[in-house]
């Protein structure tokens, strides 16, 4: 596990940047049978997508307040990271399939789910290594108490003050508005298939 970690290291943005493109093309270019046999439940996967994407969004400027600019010169353990180590990847998922549902299909957010699970294990096992590098005790200490993944909502804490950088929390804040961009740009490509600007080669629930 740990060799393909250091692999996974070396590899992570290309790798990264090869999925976003495979996904972007194949959503611009494919076509949702349950908005063209069911409207209302197109509009109803549209919806919820809304929603879940919102969440998201919210939940990263949430992290993003404890951890912003704190990342690499302190362990944050309150507010959301009081009950999952990895809370901007509980949001992300929870926005990412968000995203999928808002294609009006339940294709795209499978894949995303599918490939959440592939992928960002990885991730977290990569930015766990590096966090006990910097943190020894506290970071062990800090995995016997809090889940790697799943909030345990019994855990929560937060302090009555808590220091913040702006500009760095202004930054993850606009990246995390990029959940509800998106669907603006694939109902913007949906709008286009329809009228025949761009084309479709393929058609999924």
């Amino acid at each position: 596990m740990d060799k393909l970690v250091t692999l996974f290291e070396k590899l992570r943005l290309p790798l990264s940047r090869l999925i976003a493109a495979s996904i972007l093309f194949s959503i611009f270019t494919t076509d949702s049978l349950w908005a063209r046999h069911d409207p209302v439940i197109g509009a109803l996967l549209l919806f919820f997508g809304i929603v879940l994407a919102s969440i998201g969004a919210f939940g990263r400027m949430w992290c993003s307040l404890f951890i912003g600019g704190y990342k690499n010169n302190r362990l944050v353990t309150a507010g959301p990271y009081s009950i999952s180590r990895n809370p901007l990847y509980v949001f992300s998922l929870i926005g990412v399939t968000g995203v999928g549902l808002s294609t009006e299909t339940l294709f795209f957010p499978g894949v995303f789910l599918l490939i959440f699970a592939i992928y960002y294990p990885f991730v977290i096992k990569s930015e766990e290594k590096r966090l006990e590098r910097f943190f020894t005790g506290d970071m062990t200490r800090y995995k016997k108490r809090v889940p790697a993944f799943f909030p345990k909502f019994s855990l929560y804490q937060e302090p009555d003050e808590y220091t913040t950088r702006p500009a760095t929390y202004r930054f993850h804040m606009l990246n995390a508005l990029w959940f509800v961009w998106l669907i603006g740009i694939i109902q913007l490509a949906l709008a286009m298939r329809e009228t025949g600007l761009i084309p479709h080669f393929w058609s999924v629930y």
